[in-house]
């Protein structure tokens, strides 16, 4: 059974569609900004994935007008941040996976901390 194939875009359909010229999206490859892949004779092949990224720096510069440099800027910060998202949510299930269970047993014979404004003092 061969692998599914993403659904790819040329550089011609994805100018039309977004209306920019072409030379447009080879600055933004150039820069870093888009990396489309290649089919075997060369051409760009844009994805989803990169059509969504592109939505995001059209936004960013045509409704924010952010420049490029400020856009790249962005679109690393977005990275880190969906990355450090990502550790978070891996940690958090590492911990009720594993500190739970090992807590469990634990919690029942626990003391618990009471504020002494809570303590009662009987008279003897």
């Amino acid at each position: 059974m061969s692998p599914r194939k993403k659904a790819s875009y040329m550089i011609s359909s994805v100018a039309e569609s977004y209306q920019i010229h072409p030379q447009t999206l080879r600055l933004y490859e150039r820069l870093g900004l888009l990396k489309p892949s290649r089919s075997e004779g060369n051409t760009r092949l844009y994805t989803s994935e990169d059509l969504k990224r592109l939505e995001v720096i059209l936004t960013l510069t045509r409704e924010l007008g952010v420049n490029l440099a400020g856009v790249e800027v962005i679109l690393n910060m977005r990275e880190k941040m969906e990355k450090l998202q990502q550790q978070v949510e891996e940690m958090v299930l590492f911990v009720q996976e594993h500190v739970s269970q090992d807590m469990a047993g634990k919690i029942q014979n626990g003391l618990v901390r009471v504020p002494a404004s809570k303590i009662v003092r009987s008279k003897r």
